[in-house]
């Protein structure tokens, strides 16, 4: 029985694996035997209740970490450029991180990999926090089943090398030395791709002075709410991390750049505005092809505005996105569209206080500046 089962696992974990066109490392974490639970993802919540139940598994989602409200401790504005801290003294390091973002949106790979940093610096920060655990392909306790082989992230994720050609960039400008961690880096990234993807309209300032952590984990991104994700479940997910309401209406306007693979929302085309459906079942290739990716808005593609708050409900891929077409969120929703400048604020703030969700300040067995992004210091 116990080798059936075992069997049959296997024939789900390749169906997974076929449905997502990528492997499925990660989907029952390091032991194989982490039955957590995806909320909002719904291929993955699928496969993996089958996995579990064969296995003898099951559970029900419950956040695992709960996180105080964000207050940046330890984090300044201007960290690398003060005098009187030599050791980490380097003016021209923001600057650096800067043309790396501007290369990769402008010459290399265009605006939609602005949008894969600042979706990159949210899936850090909300798994273990702003520690740069997101890039780390091995580490100790969880060998090469780390955050990126997760299943929200897996063959998803984009902007690795941007954040790695930043880093060498910002040794070229402090002079050969490692001083800028690869968290910063990722907060400073994610920073510039709104500035120029808003066209200069959401240009902030974002505290500095994070290490990066030591370990990641695949089976802790099920932290990740999924485009299934109902508004409670939202609140939920946000809240665990010290974010509230409003933070989450305020960055789900990120949605407004980007795009997405046509699995996770031709379930339901028969919600949207019908003649935005049926483009959009078009563009999809009906179900024939569920790797397709489409545009986030197609209203204003490729720029970071309140067109989002405009589409809701009727032409927003998500239901997430269209959840927010709520009694408690709707308000916003509508104060967001019909002021732009006011959401833009918002969004600078509440990417500032993402950015300081569970930091690392002080150096430990936990934390470090690492050498090169992907990998632990020996």
């Amino acid at each position: 029985m116990a080798a059936n089962r075992k069997l049959a696992a296997a024939a789900a974990v390749a169906l997974l694996a076929l449905l997502l066109a990528g492997p499925s490392a990660g989907l029952l974490g390091p032991s194989g035997s982490n039955c957590s639970v995806y909320v909002g993802w719904p291929v993955l919540s699928i496969v993996r209740s089958l996995i579990c139940g064969l296995l003898g598994g099951g559970g029900s989602y419950t956040p695992p970490i709960s996180r105080d409200v964000p207050t940046g401790y330890g984090l300044s504005v201007g960290y690398y450029n003060n005098p009187n801290n030599a050791a980490s003294y380097c003016p021209d390091a923001e600057a650096a991180v800067r043309q790396a973002v501007h290369d990769a949106i402008f010459y290399q790979q265009g605006p939609g990999i602005g949008a894969g940093l600042i979706r990159l610096f949210f899936h850090d920060a909300f798994v273990r926090g702003a520690d740069a655990s997101v890039l780390l392909k091995t580490t100790a306790k969880a060998g090469s089943n780390t955050e990126m082989e997760g299943p929200p992230n897996k063959d998803s994720l984009r902007g690795f090398e941007v954040i790695d050609a930043a880093k060498s960039a910002t040794k070229n400008a402090c002079g050969g030395r490692n001083v800028v961690s690869c968290a910063d880096i990722l907060a400073f990234a994610a920073r510039d791709a709104s500035d120029i993807l808003s066209n200069g309209r959401i240009s902030f300032p974002m505290p500095a002075g994070r290490l990066d952590g030591r370990e990641s984990f695949a089976s802790e991104t099920n932290q990740l709410p999924g485009p299934d994700s109902t508004l409670s479940q939202l609140q939920q997910m946000f809240a665990a991390q010290g974010l509230d309401t409003t933070d989450m209406v305020t960055l789900s306007g990120a949605h407004s750049v980007g795009r997405a693979r046509c699995l996770f929302f031709t379930g339901r085309l028969s919600a949207m505005d019908p003649g935005y459906a049926q483009r959009l079942n078009a563009a999809c290739g009906g179900n024939s092809n569920p790797d397709v990716r489409v545009n986030q808005d197609s209203v204003t593609a490729d720029v970071l505005d309140n067109q989002y708050y405009k589409n809701i409900d009727k032409f927003v891929l998500f239901a997430s996105d269209a959840a927010l077409n709520s009694s408690q969120t709707i308000g916003q929703v509508q104060a967001n569209a019909a002021d732009a400048g006011k959401w833009e604020r918002d969004f600078a703030a509440a990417m500032v206080k993402m950015g300081s969700i569970g930091v690392k300040t002080s150096p430990g067995m936990d934390a470090e500046i690492r050498n090169i992004c992907s990998q632990v210091n020996a």
